[in-house]
């Protein structure tokens, strides 16, 4: 009997996973009603959260649909030139070690609850606040959307086409709403920890199945020499200078993601927070390491896919694996619902975080100041379901590929992190001038992408990043601070 992803098993499984995260949103709900009043409740877990549970949706944050959906057909298209992928993910936990964990302790000692509030802690300036807030919300929209993209086109795969990728989109998120809504970040995290193993097991399984039945990297590369000797070659000068700018964008920029930060600040403790990350530094190799190597397998096994074609490149493998033996097609079961899963509850962590700093930041900050926590949260999810509705309009076309959604988002978030990290360490650090290069970087960055500009071969974004760094250095040390000013600065951050 052929056993292949189509019809109705596909359908099956995303409603069996659907109704797992109903579920765990529920009962979450049902044991913990109180996270619709309390801020820190419902948008950090009452700041408890554990080893084990912290790893997971760490984990799930940094790769979920664009790294399991999105970088095979990256591998495919470019060959063994996207190997770069691998050391992105080491740079996001060298970046997260510059800052985590003295972030973690003033975001605890002042109660923190968005990457925000420690902007209008430090700084005390609105501009400096409301930009960086609005940095934050676009690169959490640019994220959402790559999340609605991701779950089309791994549904479309999952059910071989059966279920259309804009029914697949609003399926989801009709799912994502109504258990973000009922469970806050606990919940988030208990169903990161569940698609986690299965998305882990998942993914090595594939790849003993595409190794097996496609004939594994050996057999690819003699293909690509035959009939794509290009895919085999290293990248000249300007491509290493693109790889090391991409390196260095995609880095930091995913390691101040806010919903990333707001993990940090729900951890349970320092000692939980470091634990965790020595797990993450395993994960690039783990994780990344094999889906590229799925990727390139893919280029022998369905050679001439066109850019649209090898967008649902994985759901096209993995239909192939499990038609092949019931073990492999369990094992694409628990694969495909751990995507499916993985990418559905990133998205609710995007939207709580992006539901936080409206609601926090800017309603209950500078609009309504006087509001209960309650109106606060209410405000919140009703704004985060207005963008939803905007972003599926969009999702509903997408406007690119999963790989060109992933990078666009940092070119633009990447300028608040001189502010957050400098921040953390030099008192001197003046407020006008972290405005100065936040908004330089950003209108630089934007400017050469909007006119798809280039120069050097560096990232626009990295461009926009040496300029704000450089106008945040020369501006706090040309511009003089204050006495009180200083003092008030070393009694924040502690030194």
């Amino acid at each position: 009997m052929e056993l292949a992803f189509s019809g109705w098993s596909g359908i099956l499984i995303l409603l069996m996973y659907g109704l797992i995260m109903l579920g765990v949103g529920i009962t979450t709900y049902l044991r913990n009603r109180n996270i619709h009043q309390s801020l820190d409740e419902y948008y950090l877990g009452g700041r408890g959260l554990g080893v084990m549970v912290l790893f997971f949706t760490f984990f799930a944050t940094q790769y979920s649909g664009n790294t399991v959906i999105g970088y095979p057909p990256s591998a495919y298209r470019m060959g063994f030139e996207y190997l770069v992928s691998v050391p992105f993910f080491i740079m996001i936990i060298m970046a997260y070690l510059l800052f985590a964990p003295r972030l973690y302790s003033l975001g605890k000692k002042y109660k923190l609850v968005t990457p925000a509030q420690w902007f209008e802690k430090r700084f005390k300036s609105k501009a400096v606040t409301i930009l960086a807030a609005l940095l934050m919300l676009y690169g959490l929209g640019n994220y959402l959307l790559e999340q609605l993209v991701a779950i089309g086109q791994g549904v479309s795969g999952l059910t071989g086409g059966t279920i259309p990728y804009q029914v697949g989109v609003i399926f989801f998120v009709i799912i994502m709403v109504i258990y973000g809504w009922l469970g806050g970040m606990r919940s988030v995290a208990y169903t990161d920890t569940m698609q986690g193993i299965a998305l882990l097991f998942g993914v090595f399984m594939l790849l003993i199945g595409s190794i097996v039945y496609f004939g594994g990297l050996p057999t690819s590369a003699d293909y690509m020499q035959a009939y794509s000797p290009e895919k085999l070659g290293v990248p000249d000068g300007p491509g290493v200078v693109n790889w090391f700018s991409l390196l260095v964008l995609i880095g930091i920029g995913a390691a101040v993601y806010p919903h990333a930060i707001q993990r940090i600040f729900a951890a349970k403790n320092e000692r939980t927070l470091k634990r965790s990350f020595s797990r993450m530094a395993w994960m690039p190799f783990l994780t990344a390491g094999v889906v590229f190597i799925i990727g390139i397998i893919g280029i022998n096994a369905f050679p001439g896919l066109s850019t649209g074609e090898s967008e649902q490149l994985v759901g096209m493998m993995a239909s192939a694996v499990a038609s092949q033996h019931v073990v492999f097609y369990w094992a694409m079961v628990l694969l495909f619902g751990g995507v499916i899963a993985a990418i559905v509850s990133t998205a609710d962590s995007v939207l709580l975080t992006f539901s936080s700093i409206i609601s926090n930041d800017l309603y209950g900050t500078y609009i309504n100041p006087e509001a209960s926590q309650h109106k606060k949260l209410l405000v919140g999810k009703l704004v985060g379901l207005v963008a939803v509705g905007i972003l599926i309009l969009v999702a509903w076309f997408p406007p690119g590929t999963l790989y060109q959604i992933f990078v666009l988002k940092f070119e633009l978030l990447i300028q608040i992190a001189p502010g957050l990290i400098l921040g953390l360490y030099w008192n001197r650090l003046h407020s006008k001038a972290v405005f100065a290069g936040m908004l330089t970087g950003t209108i630089i960055a934007s400017v050469m992408t909007i006119f798809d500009y280039s120069l050097l071969g560096v990232a626009n974004g990295l461009w926009g990043l040496l300029i704000n760094l450089g106008v945040c250095v020369i501006g706090s040390l040309v511009v003089s601070v204050s006495v009180g000013e200083e003092k008030e600065a070393k009694q924040v951050i502690g030194m």
